[in-house]
């Protein structure tokens, strides 16, 4: 506003000098090339003191001329008295300098009545936006004292937690150092105990040493006696060898009778044995029949123990003949039951069978051998699991080779519920026991899986393993295994292996 106010007075007075210039007149002086044009001052209408005078001439540093002569003519007074053109000039100009004076007058008033209103506004404005800012600088300043005042407080913080690690961890070494002290004094008190041991020790081992030195020189002595004793026993030795050369002779007579008489003792326990099984055998069962489907055609429908006799042979033998299953005639060559029987037996036990025909046996190789290889026989393996659960495998085609092939296995035309595949080897697998490692792994499938079986390379299934009771939670490599079953978890308590001709 006050920056206003200026231009405002400036503007007027370049109005004032322009309208005064635009009246006065100019004077021009040529000097040379230059001209130089004066505005003089013209004081024709004004009204100077009785002793000023004015002259147009210029004003210069020189005293004032002297007063003029009194003896003026009266002309001059007159043209003096009588008003010019430029004094009345001066009072127009006075008068619309008054006119301008009271417009200026008028306008400043009006100017300083808004002015004071204006200013007081914008003093109102500064001081609210002095105090806004004064304010949002102090809301500043809180918020940065509240932020130091949280960083100070978390750098306390992690000072005072560092400070109880510090703390607890010197605590901690206080201890261990205590502990450590007890154990050094502890540690000190046992070898003081055991130097002192030691001493006492020396002091037993130099005594032991001065017994036993007297000890080892009666030993000597008796150690060169008994060398003595040694060369008379050696003589007699030799006395003894010589008598027992004579007398070899006669032994080797008496071994000769002795070996004559257990040769007949051996042929009458055969012709008794024989004698024996004739008497006991029953009258309803021929000595022709070679297999339990035979016995089952003749008419004996009960299932039991019977005899056959093996075809192009003699020898008779004791089988339990299934008539219940499938139709009947099967021929039992394997049963297990209730593990009372161990199958973990070697070659010749399993060449020859062993168990009861009643319970748990094995028929024997040799039998298996010779009554499949008369025919053509099927194999029957029924399983029940400790849930009660059963299946069964069936072959059409079965038989194993003799001893100078170890038994090897031929199973053919499988069907049944125990699986969708078969778990015996595959044919041309061998037989193995503990004793006699037969498969074609480089462990001993026989040993590890126990029993013997067709193991090939440790094959899926082995029903002559290891037998675990029902209650038995484990399921174990060498138990009872027919794997494509139940896998690996069936834990068996029955399993039946049987033979019928594949034409019955």
């Amino acid at each position: 506003m006050g920056r206003l106010l200026a231009l405002t007075f400036t503007y007027l007075a370049y109005m004032l000098a322009i309208a005064i210039a635009s009246e006065r007149q100019q004077h021009r002086v040529q000097h040379g090339p230059c001209s130089y044009t004066f505005i003089l001052p013209e004081v024709e209408h004004c009204h100077p003191l009785k002793d000023f005078q004015v002259t147009n001439i210029l004003q210069r540093d020189s005293p004032p001329e002297a007063e003029p002569d009194t003896s003026q003519t009266k002309e001059s007074k007159a043209q003096k008295e009588r008003p010019s053109w430029q004094e009345r000039k001066l009072q127009s100009l006075e008068s619309a300098m008054e006119n301008n004076t009271q417009w200026l007058q008028k306008l400043e008033n009006f100017i300083n009545e808004n002015v004071r209103s204006g200013v007081e506004e914008i003093k109102r404005t500064a001081v609210h936006t002095q105090t806004a800012a004064m304010l949002e600088m102090g809301t500043n300043l809180l918020s940065q004292s509240a932020e130091q005042t949280r960083k100070l407080t978390d750098v306390e913080t992690q000072v005072l937690n560092q400070t109880s690690r510090l703390e607890i961890q010197l605590l901690e070494y206080s201890l261990f150092t205590n502990r450590l002290e007890k154990h050094i004094l502890l540690q000190t008190q046992e070898i003081s105990r055991l130097s002192d041991k030691n001493s006492f020790l020396e002091q037993r081992l130099l005594t032991l040493e001065g017994r036993y030195g007297r000890e080892l020189k009666g030993l000597q002595s008796e150690k060169q006696q008994l060398q003595e004793l040694l060369e008379r026993q050696s003589q007699l030795v030799s006395q003894l060898q010589h008598e027992l050369g004579s007398s070899s002779l006669n032994s080797t007579l008496l071994q000769r009778q002795q070996a004559m008489l257990t040769d007949t003792v051996q042929q009458l326990l055969a012709v008794a044995n024989h004698c024996n099984e004739i008497s006991n055998m029953p009258k309803e069962e021929p000595l022709s029949f070679r297999d339990c489907a035979e016995i089952l055609r003749s008419g004996v429908k009960e299932s039991g123990i019977y005899s056959i006799r093996l075809h192009n042979s003699t020898q008779t033998v004791k089988v339990f003949c299934d008539m219940k299953t499938r139709g009947g005639g099967w021929t039992v060559i394997q049963h297990r039951r209730n593990g009372s029987v161990d199958f973990h037996r070697g070659w010749r036990d399993y060449k020859t069978g062993f168990g009861e025909s009643s319970g748990e046996h094995w028929l024997g190789n040799d039998i298996i051998h010779e009554l499949t290889s008369s025919q053509d026989y099927s194999l029957h393996v029924q399983l029940r699991d400790r849930e009660g659960n059963e299946a069964y495998s069936h072959y059409d085609h079965f038989y194993i080779d003799g001893e100078d092939k170890n038994y090897s296995l031929h199973a053919e035309g499988f069907s049944g519920t125990a699986g969708r595949t078969s778990s015996l080897s595959h044919a041309g697998s061998q037989f193995s026991t503990k004793d006699r490692d037969n498969d074609r792994c480089t462990c001993k499938c026989a040993q590890l899986a126990s029993g013997g079986w067709w193991f090939d390379a440790c094959g899926p299934s082995n029903l002559n393993g290891i037998y675990y009771p029902a209650s038995s939670s484990v399921v174990r490599y060498n138990s009872i295994k027919w794997y494509y079953w139940k896998g690996p978890n069936v834990i068996a308590t029955m399993t039946t292996m049987m033979v019928r001709p594949a034409n019955f």
